[in-house]
């Protein structure tokens, strides 16, 4: 048996690269078209909050990423267990799911208006719990996609590629997608419409489209071949001892959650939340929703290039990108620039793929295991958010909550001098 990848029989990949290419892009739209309800939701749903909207609002990112820490074990089992198509599979029943909750949260509002629940003097709709689950279910189904495609786009010899290349153009697929997800909320969600005249029975037609996408995409991916990988996961029933399953002894793979931890919540913080902090500064709706627009358009122009940086590490790109990126998010918070913000998704770009690249380094058949402990890293985009949400509350400004963006770039940074480097933790006897 061929247990390394690299070196696998002659197959033609091509097909099963360019599936998985086409559910980063799905991965990357459903997860900023969800952060993008923020806004929408303070004027309906959370209309009778007053002061806490910024936190219950949050709420909704921290709803779809919880189920990154929780869920990513899952996907790893799945893989074990049906491998990667079977997991693929479930998966998109799973988001089916979720987008039919989104559904029945506006259909439950609209027919029962005053069924709310009542904190102190908030009053928020049973609809908006609704959404929260809805939330949580479809990043479940966003979470096994990615288990399941990350280590597969390493893995899958294409020729002329290199595993950060491919999880590059992955990640430009995952760049478009959130580059259109705004304005499909804005402009197609919401008809164009100010914030102001938003109404949430708005939500029901598109979000019945997107299952019908969702339905069509199952129905291809059936039918289409998707074969396994050698040397790339485990059988779970031949791991007898605890040292083969065990990839926290990996030094460079445990510190590497802890950078994806902090990656993501900063990529989170800006993405969902510069648009709110631009509102509080007095930018009108057209600009600051151009801004995530642009934020995500300039991650997709970073990926693009980066699938064609063969020559230059990972470990050297994570290291100029989150430089740049620190210096930039510390000018914002002086200068009280959200533009500023905005640039830092450029370098924002290839910081995912670096990460994992380094991380995964040499763990041969671990790889489907650590993609889904990896997971757990995610759950910075939920802690994050709502942590800077709380704080802008309780500050009454978003100024100096961009520190907690500045901290995580710090993190990442020591991951990329020090971090990165291939080490195991000794077992204890």
């Amino acid at each position: 048996m061929n247990q390394n990848p690299t070196q696998a029989p002659a197959r033609n990949y091509t097909g099963p690269f360019i599936t998985m290419v086409f559910l980063f892009f799905i991965v990357g739209f459903l997860t900023t078209a969800n952060t993008q309800f923020q806004i929408p939701l303070q004027q309906t749903f959370l209309a009778g909050v007053d002061n806490l909207k910024n936190t219950f609002s949050t709420m909704i990112i921290f709803s779809w990423f919880l189920a990154y820490p929780i869920c990513g074990g899952t996907g790893s089992r799945w893989i074990s267990r049906y491998g990667y198509k079977g997991a693929l599979l479930l998966s998109l029943l799973v988001m089916v799911v979720g987008l039919a909750l989104f559904f029945t949260s506006s259909l439950f509002t609209e027919k029962f208006p005053d069924a709310t629940l009542s904190l102190g003097t908030a009053s928020i709709p049973w609809g908006f719990f609704i959404f929260l689950a809805g939330s949580f279910v479809l990043g479940a189904s966003v979470t096994i996609l990615q288990v399941v495609v990350n280590p597969y786009l390493t893995a899958c010899t294409v020729r002329g590629t290199q595993p950060i290349q491919r999880l590059a153009i992955g990640g430009s697929a995952n760049s478009v997608g959130t580059t259109i997800a705004p304005y499909f909320v804005t402009g197609v969600v919401f008809a164009g419409l100010p914030m102001s005249e938003i109404s949430i029975d708005q939500l029901m037609v598109p979000f019945l489209g997107l299952i019908a996408v969702v339905a069509v995409v199952y129905a291809s991916l059936y039918f289409t071949s998707l074969p396994d990988i050698e040397g790339t996961r485990i059988d779970r029933s031949e791991a007898n001892a605890a040292t083969d399953t065990n990839v926290w002894r990996h030094r460079h793979f445990l510190l590497g959650v802890v950078a994806i931890f902090c990656y993501v919540g900063a990529e989170v913080c800006i993405g969902g939340s510069v648009n709110v902090y631009a509102e509080k500064l007095g930018y009108s709706e057209t600009q600051f929703v151009l801004m995530v627009t642009i934020y995500w358009g300039l991650m997709l122009i970073g990926r693009l290039c980066g699938s064609t940086l063969s020559k230059i590490s990972p470990r050297t790109q994570l290291i100029v990108t989150t430089a740049c990126a620190a210096v930039l998010v510390a000018l914002a918070v002086i200068f009280q620039n959200p533009w500023l913000l905005v640039a830092v998704g450029l370098f924002h770009s290839i910081m995912w793929g670096a990460i994992f690249t380094l991380s995964v380094s040499g763990l041969g058949k671990l790889t489907s295991i650590a993609s889904g402990k990896f997971m757990i890293g995610v759950f910075g985009g939920a802690l994050f958010p709502l942590l800077q949400g709380f704080l802008a509350d309780s500050f009454g400004s978003w100024r100096f909550t961009w520190l907690l963006v500045l901290a995580c770039e710090a993190v990442m940074l020591y991951y990329a001098i020090a971090g990165s480097k291939v080490k195991s933790i000794p077992e204890s006897k």
